[in-house]
């Protein structure tokens, strides 16, 4: 009983954000079987079609690229490659893709009538766009107007199309090694395959290379003839300009000339100083007029050697004299002598200056002679030279343009030799090293790996399929669906009856023994909805649900039965838009009833009928009113439930859904409790929140949720009910046949009891 209590006491846990290991191994768990079943399903489709396929052999050879070419001379800028860089290696790699080594293994093997690649042979499959067109001639139609030769390239197109498909070419990281593979439904067509594409890569290569040669060749010999051409014209025009100018070795002449022409200018300058020196002579001896003692001032004329040697012969002469004159006198013969060699001195030193002066004006008036002379010379010498220097510089670009035909021609005719010896030297650049040999197993299908994956997959799919049901069923299945989702007590259950056909479930289901776990059901209920009313007299229950087919008027009955069996119980069908009580008990449709009572055509003893197996009192909807709602709403409706509290121990109200209609709304009012009927994985949260949502804005007291219709079988796999089931159905057990008092003390007692040990 304590187990009982707590659980209805408990506040639900609406904060718990960690994560439920056991609710996921629930929904596993529920859905295992139709996981497995999926499962199943798709790996045997998987396996019948996995073996229809017909198996797929690779063969698989290895082509070794050469990183440097076996040439005779290096010329491989004729071909335009670097075979010792990467991207050599891969542009043979997509030279091996190219369409057309697969046109040409196609066209060697006949690819385009073998059975495996011919599309005329090959199984028809459905098309719908085919059988549209086919329906609609307006529609272009394929393979009309078109001639054999357009079908022929259509049908070759396909068939290569389909062989590239199957191949794969792949360069082996950090070496210089090509790996090809071909899948095929025949191992030896495989295995040919790839060594037919290795050998026409290489003729391909080869012949490519011959191409180039021979391109290269005609191409150099016509370069050659145009070269020649311009060679022996500049060779022509050179030897025609050294003949007109009479050139033979213009370069000793230049030279010469050159040399003659800085022996003038040195000359010129040695000349023009030495002018200079006797302008500036010549200057000052016209200065001193021909005066012999102003003249014998100057320096330059005193200094000059015939005068230095007059003067020498001047002072001796008057040492002399002088030297005489101390010893004879003037008379004397000596003396007379030394007199007239003095005289004769003088007269010699007088015609010396003037000699000198006049030598000092003839050679300043020659010095000039001479500076234009130089100058005339060097004028002339230099304007040869420069004729020469143009004669130098015409003849050195005839040379030039003759030098650069002559290495032009000459790399031409060498490149030309190199390409003939190198054409016919015809070295590979690869070389097929492992070839491929037929495969003893088939590469696809990999059977056990597909049925493993299918297998795999679909267990992964199942479980997502799982969880998105369990995420997208927002209906009340459990225990905690009740208290976390909805936020209510669970009053208890009512398992799920299997019926067959149109078989309606019966009336008085809860008194056949052979239904006893219905019946424990009903008692769960009651005795829940007397704990939670220990306190609190609740005499007057109305009973309600969502929407219609919940099972509301199931449980109003059966709960009325099982508080009849202790108690004075009044069962009321205020549902008066669809009612089912009269129906269900078999009264006839004109019997009196509440909407009677409350409009005042008939009393309350009149409509109560006393059901005689139950011992319960019925009160059906009566007459069908208009407007139930003005006669729910009205004050007879608040005295007719005054009355009968006073009569019943208990009153059971069976309303109206509150989605369909508002009458539960208004009833709830009158009412001490409220028990809600939601039929179990079935009516979605919304629908039934917004139902409370009425209820409780209106301050109804809800006692707890009822859920019906509820699979025991499925739920006792995965605990979802425990204690509200099996614990309180076991443990209130009454037997029917026990007298109405002394179950009414029992469930008092067994209540009592709880209450206190809660």
């Amino acid at each position: 009983m304590s187990f009982v209590s707590k659980e209805l006491n408990k506040e639900p846990d609406v904060n718990n954000d960690t994560i439920d290991l056991q609710h996921f191994f629930w929904v596993v768990s529920r859905y295992k079987w139709k996981i497995i079943s999926l499962a199943m399903i798709v790996t045997v489709l998987t396996a019948v079609v996995v073996f229809s396929i017909t198996p797929k052999y690779s063969a698989t050879a290895k082509l070794l690229i050469q990183a440097e070419q076996a040439n005779v001379v290096s010329i491989q800028e004729v071909y335009g490659l670097d075979s010792g860089r990467k991207e050599y290696f891969f542009t043979q790699l997509e030279v091996l893709k190219s369409h057309q080594i697969s046109e040409r293994v196609v066209e060697n093997l006949n690819l385009i009538n073998h059975p495996e690649f011919d599309p005329d042979q090959q199984p028809k499959t459905f098309s719908i766009v085919e059988q549209i067109k086919a329906l609609l001639p307006f529609l272009p139609q394929s393979d009309i107007n078109l001639s054999d030769q357009e079908k022929h390239y259509i049908k070759k197109q396909k068939v290569i199309t389909e062989f590239v498909s199957r191949l794969s070419i792949s360069l082996l990281k950090k070496t210089q090694i090509i790996t090809i593979s071909f899948l095929s439904e025949s191992p030896h067509l495989a295995a040919n395959v790839v060594n037919v594409l290795a050998e026409v890569y290489i003729e391909s290569y080869l012949e490519a290379k011959l191409l180039m040669t021979e391109k290269a060749s005609s191409w150099l010999n016509e370069r050659l003839s145009g070269l020649k051409a311009k060679l022996d014209l500049s060779e022509n025009k050179l030897q025609a300009y050294q003949n007109k100018e009479q050139l033979v070795d213009i370069d000793g002449v230049k030279g010469l000339e050159a040399k003659e022409l800085q022996e003038l200018n040195r000359q010129l300058v040695v000349a023009r100083q030495q002018s200079e020196q006797s302008k500036h002579l010549y200057n000052l001896v016209q200065e001193k007029n021909n005066d012999i003692n102003l003249l014998l001032s100057l320096s330059e004329v005193l200094n000059h050697q015939l005068i230095q040697n007059v003067n020498e012969a001047l002072q001796h002469s008057k040492t002399k004299l002088s030297e005489l004159k101390s010893v004879y006198g003037p008379k004397h013969p000596k003396m007379i002598a030394a007199q007239l060699e003095l005289l004769s001195v003088t007269d010699n030193l007088a015609n010396q200056v003037k000699l000198l002066v006049s030598g000092i004006s003839n050679e300043y008036q020659t010095s000039k002679a001479n500076v234009l002379n130089l100058e005339r010379a060097v004028k002339v010498k230099g304007q040869r030279f420069r004729e020469l220097s143009s004669f130098d510089v015409k003849q050195k670009e005839l040379k030039r343009e003759v030098e650069s035909n002559q290495q032009l021609y000459n790399a031409f005719f060498t490149r030309l030799k190199e390409t003939k010896e190198v054409g016919e030297f015809q070295s590979a650049n690869a070389r097929l090293f492992d070839p491929a040999k037929p495969p003893l197993k088939p590469a696809k299908p990999n059977k056990k790996l597909i049925l493993l994956i299918a297998s795999v997959l679909s267990l992964g799919l199942g479980l997502a399929l799982a969880f998105l049901f369990e995420f997208l069923n927002d209906g009340i299945r459990s225990v905690e669906d009740v208290e976390l989702k909805l936020k209510q007590r669970m009053l208890g259950l009512l398992p799920l009856q299997h019926l067959k056909g149109d078989q309606k479930l019966p009336t008085r289901h809860f008194f056949d023994t052979n239904e006893h776990a219905f019946g424990e059901s009903i008692r769960t209920i009651r005795t829940s909805l007397l704990l939670m009313n220990i306190e609190h007299e609740a005499k007057i229950i109305s009973i309600t649900s969502s929407i219609p087919g919940e099972g509301k008027s199931t449980v109003s009955t059966n709960l009325s039965f099982a508080l009849g069996q202790i108690e004075k119980v009044l069962l009321i069908d205020a549902d008066m838009h669809r009612p089912s009580i009269a129906k269900n008990f078999e009264y006839p449709s004109y019997q009196a009833g509440l909407s009677n009572i409350l409009s005042g055509t008939h009393s309350l003893e009149e409509c109560t009928i006393k059901d005689e197996y139950s011992g319960i009192d019925i009160i059906t909807a009566g007459t069908l009113p208009p407007d139930p709602q003005e006669l729910l709403a009205s004050a007879a409706f608040t005295e007719l439930l005054d009355t009968v509290r006073g009569k019943y121990d208990r009153i059971v109200i069976d309303t109206a859904p509150t989605q369909a209609v508002s009458d539960a709304v208004l009833v709830s009012r009158q009412c001490d409790s409220l028990i809600y009927v939601v039929k179990a994985d079935s009516t979605r949260e919304k629908v039934i929140q917004s139902g409370l949502n009425r209820l409780m804005e209106v301050g109804a007291r809800i006692d707890g949720i009822v859920l019906n219709q509820v699979d025991l079988k499925q739920a006792a796999k995965y605990g979802e009910y425990t204690g509200y089931y099996d614990q309180y159905g076991y443990n209130f057990h009454v037997d029917s046949t026990v007298e109405p008092s002394v179950q009414k003390k029992a469930v008092s007692a067994k209540v009592d009891k709880a209450a206190e040990h809660s």
